[in-house]
């Protein structure tokens, strides 16, 4: 998988980048805000081109703020972002995640931690660098009855129509369309959607459920299993 380093600090790039290219990873170094957007999609290049698999993203850059940075390349693309940084309060953590990360790592990290966060937002794409489907991964484009999921560009259609979705709302689907038929537990939701065991979010898991039955058109698309959590389930023929 290729990933993009976003830090200033030669030394601290240099160490990690030796210990990722040992684990397989492709680096591409950006020391600033401005090298990370050049390289992540350069000037003409479409969406769909974006070579790197993950970001890494410091906050601490010379030339933008970390936070900023992460806003642009949300309107660029849908490429998983981990922020990688010192500031370990509370609240930089969630204007981080609210920005657009896919999570948020506190230096000093442990470097098995830091891997297993990389593969975990890669896995929850489907998809490798290239676009193609990893084997034994989720495919880029799920279809399932009416719906079609489009995990690279982050598209869902019903009948040929596109649903918009807030990112959340598709995080929540594309993870029922891993395994249709088999019941997430409301807890395994929380943790991959929300990154986050807080049990005061099982009312937002809630809300993001009714709304995706809403905007979908198929209230029975979603399964309440009573207790458990949620499946999805494949729609009655029209």
């Amino acid at each position: 998988m290729r990933l993009l380093l976003v830090e200033d600090d030669d030394h601290v790039a240099a160490a990690l980048s030796a210990i990722l290219a040992r684990h397989g990873f492709k680096v591409t170094h950006a020391r600033n805000g401005e090298e990370a957007l050049q390289a992540l999609l350069p000037a003409g290049a479409l969406p769909s081109a974006v070579p790197y698999g993950v970001i890494l993203l410091d906050l601490g850059l010379p030339d933008q703020d970390g936070y900023e940075v992460c806003g642009k390349i949300r309107k660029r693309t849908s490429t998983p972002v981990i922020m990688v940084t010192a500031r370990a309060d509370v609240r930089s953590r969630i204007h981080g995640l609210n920005m657009g990360a896919d999570d948020y790592v506190t230096k000093p990290y442990d470097t098995g931690e830091l891997l297993a966060r990389i593969h975990a937002v890669a896995r929850r794409t489907g998809v490798s660098d290239d676009g193609a489907t990893p084997p034994g991964g989720t495919p880029a484009v799920v279809r399932f009855g009416r719906v079609s999921i489009e995990l690279p560009t982050r598209r869902v259609c019903v009948d040929g129509t596109d649903i918009p979705l807030t990112r959340k709302e598709f995080d929540l689907l594309a993870l029922l369309a891993q395994r249709p038929g088999v019941v997430f537990r409301r807890e395994q939701i929380i943790s991959e959607v929300w990154r986050t065991s807080w049990e005061g979010t099982g009312r937002t898991l809630e809300v993001h459920v009714a709304s995706l039955r809403s905007k979908l058109g198929m209230p029975a698309l979603i399964e309440t299993v009573r207790g458990v959590g949620y499946r999805l389930v494949a729609p009655a023929a029209p």
